[in-house]
């Protein structure tokens, strides 16, 4: 009867790890050759003398910044116009805005006509000057 406590793989689904070393004078490696030695095997990258496939490609060369580049989260002026007095990350995460991954920068494209108090990691010159043009504050945290 089949139970939970003797259920098994399906006959043949399953093959068993060779053993080598045991028997004969060959081991069950066969004879000679490459495979037939310890650390016979090449790795993923070997093909077979041929030169491989990264040493056929040309290197990148010059400096890369991508380790270490600064990632924002940017939103313009004209996105924090329906906005009212004040606006932070926080808020525009719930507003649908931005996600809330990175760190905010405010940018200028747009206009702002109300007095707001943008709170933010960065802004540009641009931005900053609209907002205090407009009676607001920019204020940097």
């Amino acid at each position: 009867m089949l139970q939970l406590n003797n259920i098994g793989p399906k006959y043949g689904s399953k093959k068993e790890k060779k053993r080598v070393g045991r028997g004969d004078k060959t081991c069950g490696r066969g004879h000679k050759g490459q495979k037939s030695r310890s650390g016979g095997t090449k790795g993923p990258r070997f093909e077979g003398g041929q030169t491989p496939l990264y040493r056929r490609l040309p290197k990148k060369r010059g400096f890369k910044n991508y380790l270490f580049k600064k990632i924002f989260e940017t939103v313009n002026l004209s996105s924090l116009e329906r906005f009212d007095k004040e606006v932070d990350a926080e808020i525009l995460v719930k507003a649908g805005v931005i996600k809330g991954k990175y760190p905010l920068k405010v940018l200028g494209a747009g206009k702002l006509t109300r007095a707001l108090k943008v709170t933010a990691n960065k802004f540009s010159k641009t931005a900053k000057e609209a907002i205090e043009k407009a009676g607001g504050k920019a204020v940097t945290c």
